[in-house]
């Protein structure tokens, strides 16, 4: 009987010990799963929006057309939905070049991802796939200002993300993808599209703005505009303990950056809409030069961003958390 006790003893200590390391196993996967995102497919992207062929995707030019068929083919390919009754995935308009006084006619393209249990209540994912377009310069060589971080890397989070949360099939809420045309002429593509809803449905505004570089604050981090003018940036840092990767506040507040992005233009309505951005803009060489090119980018940082994203906004895609209204007034 001794034996006996002392075998099973034996066993239930054996079963116990084998329960705890595979806990502790799923417990290591759930925290180090950090490449649930195809960084090929991010390269691809981006190489494609940021190369020569589309001529630096100003607006209004067969460059930002090239641009735009390509986007609209992803959507397409992803098979998601249009948006608000439209009958393809522009949102088209006329507008005037308020420099120029050209009137200029373009489209945001957008994709939805309808809801399940809360699919009247809106998360909009976007980015601005417009840039400079050909300007030539005495002395300068190339002509072309390919907008690489500024912005095909944020366009190709938007469309790496519609591809991840196509797959995972599990959001509560409707999410919304947007390339926004026109950014660089004074979001003029985001100002037209927040004319045309329901900002009190839209719950959440998730835009991605020069994600290729690596931040002053180090490896595995990005900031956030507007951090204290609503919960948004808490609930993000909240979902991404342990993975890793760090959100932190816009350190550049001098550059007045919440209201330079599309962000803003949701943001004016009340609706939370932030920022993420890796770039530490205020020694950046690239920015709005030819040399903004593909290869000046770290695709590992872009491919992290881009699941810290989708990691750091997942309890709101399944409506688990709701961000506070923004704070709007603007500060001196």
């Amino acid at each position: 009987m001794k034996k006996l006790n002392f075998l099973l003893g034996f066993i239930i200590l054996i079963s116990s010990i084998e329960t705890s390391v595979l806990a502790q196993t799923k417990n290591i996967n759930k925290t180090n799963n950090t490449f649930f995102i195809d960084s090929t497919l991010v390269k691809k992207h981006l190489y494609m929006l940021a190369s020569d062929k589309m001529e630096g995707r100003k607006t209004g030019t067969p460059g930002i057309e090239k641009a735009a068929q390509y986007i609209e083919n992803e959507f397409s390919n992803l098979g998601l939905k249009t948006f608000d009754g439209l009958d393809s995935y522009r949102q088209t308009f006329t507008f005037t070049n308020r420099r120029t006084k050209e009137e200029i006619t373009s489209a945001n393209i957008i994709g939805v991802l309808e809801g399940k249990s809360k699919k009247d209540e809106y998360v909009i994912i976007s980015a601005h796939y417009d840039h400079l377009g050909i300007i030539k310069k005495d002395g300068q060589l190339d002509s072309i200002y390919n907008g690489a971080n500024d912005d095909a890397s944020g366009v190709t989070a938007v469309l790496a993300l519609a591809k991840y949360f196509k797959e995972q099939n599990s959001n509560e809420r409707t999410i919304v993808f947007v390339a926004f045309t026109a950014e660089e002429m004074g979001l003029i593509g985001s100002t037209h599209f927040g004319k045309g809803i329901d900002a009190s449905k839209f719950v959440a505004g998730i835009n991605l703005e020069m994600i290729g570089k690596t931040p002053s604050f180090g490896p595995n981090t990005a900031w956030l505009t507007g951090f204290d003018r609503s919960d948004f940036g808490k609930i993000i840092q909240k979902n991404l303990v342990g993975t890793g990767y760090q959100l932190f506040p816009d350190p550049y507040a001098k550059f007045n950056l919440f209201f330079r992005s599309d962000n803003a233009s949701l943001a004016r309505l009340g609706v939370p809409s932030h920022t993420f951005s890796t770039t530490p803009i205020d020694v950046d060489k690239e920015y709005h030069q030819a040399s903004d090119e593909a290869e000046t980018l770290n695709m590992t940082v872009i491919t992290q961003t881009i699941q810290a994203v989708a990691k750091g906004t997942e309890s709101i895609i399944k409506g688990i958390d709701t961000p506070s209204r923004v704070i709007i007034e603007e500060k001196k």
